[in-house]
């Protein structure tokens, strides 16, 4: 029996996530070194064979979000430094200990309940909320903000080795988000300092993201934290955001079931939201956003078909969906359609496509949903 179900599927080229490795850690300022971000199932690429490869190439630090997660990829990673970027509940204490991850503390409140539930001494990074508005100390100047961690680090079982915060908007070229990412790095920077100045020495102090890396590298974040563009894709389509050689590594594939001519007047797909002005050529394909193809991409999405690029027509199904292939004399039942990825001279990005429906690629390839077979090649 063939080692996966050739119907819908998602191939990924273990080859250029190296290539895309080499490039980050060539751009490394200073004595920064690189964190790998490998949450969301390795952002819908798979966390086990992302992972296997990543410490294949000597990776020392890796984040996740949730303690699953870091589980998961603890029993992959054997040597490494897995940090949680995300809340996990206190309760969760010992968990976190026994697998040695870094858990981000968010608030003083969570701090003291992960000593108090902690056996064993739970490493950690208190997250600081500079502007982003979600989790992270939040203090009316850097000096209180310093009198908080101070706090935090008397607490018994809690081993604080870094602080760390978040850009907003790092991918952003207008002025006003420059000088906003900037306050958000200097004052981190300000907290550190004056804890250094305490004699309160920590190993590590974060600050950068991926768009962070290529508009405002710095040699005094200790990380560099690359999540989507590790995978290729760009933090934002509409800016030419120099990825410098990187690539995607992920191709979405489907088998394409039937071939039919309909004529004018004919409806395609559920509301009849797509008619025939003329005689055409249909091909149906073996996907539909329940494996992941947004919705959202009805009569929008575009899908290669022996090099030619063909509409997507009437919306799309659970399980299927449906194209315009009249451009394309030869196809036939059995060909496959590419919906990410290169064919010939074409190619479909995940960036492209998640700006037909205003979102980004994070969202379009963690859609990728649990049905759909990886392929590693």
């Amino acid at each position: 029996m063939r080692g996966y179900n050739k119907r819908a599927w998602a191939e990924i080229d273990l080859n250029k996530l190296e290539r895309n490795v080499n490039i980050f850690r060539a751009g490394l300022l200073g004595d920064t070194e690189l964190m790998t971000v490998v949450k969301a199932n390795a952002y819908g690429h798979g966390d086990r064979q992302i992972c296997a490869k990543l410490s294949e190439l000597g990776i020392k630090y890796y984040g996740v979000i949730t303690l699953d997660e870091g589980i998961n990829a603890r029993r992959t990673i054997k040597s490494g430094e897995i940090l949680v970027l995300g809340y996990v509940p206190p309760e969760y204490a010992e968990e976190i200990a026994q697998y040695d991850l870094v858990q981000g503390v968010v608030s003083s409140e969570h701090a003291l309940r992960l000593s108090e539930n902690a056996v064993n001494p739970v490493r950690c990074h208190i997250k600081i909320d500079t502007g982003m508005g979600r989790v992270g100390l939040k203090n009316k100047n850097y000096y209180e903000c310093a009198d908080e961690i101070e706090k935090i680090t008397r607490m018994s079982k809690l081993r604080v080795e870094g602080i760390y915060t978040h850009y907003a908007s790092a991918d952003s070229a207008n002025e006003n988000d420059i000088a906003f990412t900037n306050m958000q790095t200097e004052y981190i920077l300000a907290v550190y300092n004056e804890l250094c100045s305490r004699n309160i020495i920590l190993r590590h102090v974060h600050f950068l993201n991926s768009a962070g890396f290529f508009y405002h590298n710095s040699p005094k974040s200790t990380l560099a934290r690359i999540g989507i563009n590790l995978y290729g894709l760009s933090t934002n389509y509409e800016r030419d955001n120099g990825l410098n050689g990187l690539e995607t590594f992920l191709e979405l594939k489907a088998e394409i079931s039937q071939v039919k001519t309909i004529f004018k007047g004919d409806s395609v797909s559920y509301g009849r939201t797509f008619t025939a002005q003329d005689e055409m050529k249909i091909a149906s394909l073996t996907i539909g956003y329940a494996d992941g193809y947004s919705r959202a991409l009805s009569s929008k999405g575009e899908v290669l078909v022996h090099g030619v690029r063909c509409k997507v027509v009437g919306r799309v199904c659970m399980d299927q969906l449906m194209l315009d292939v009249s451009g394309v004399p030869q196809v036939k039942a059995g060909d496959i359609a590419t919906l990410i990825g290169k064919d010939g001279d074409e190619e479909i990005r995940a960036d492209w496509l998640g700006s037909l429906y205003d979102t980004i690629p994070q969202e379009v390839v963690c859609g990728i949903t649990s049905r759909v077979p990886r392929v590693y090649v």
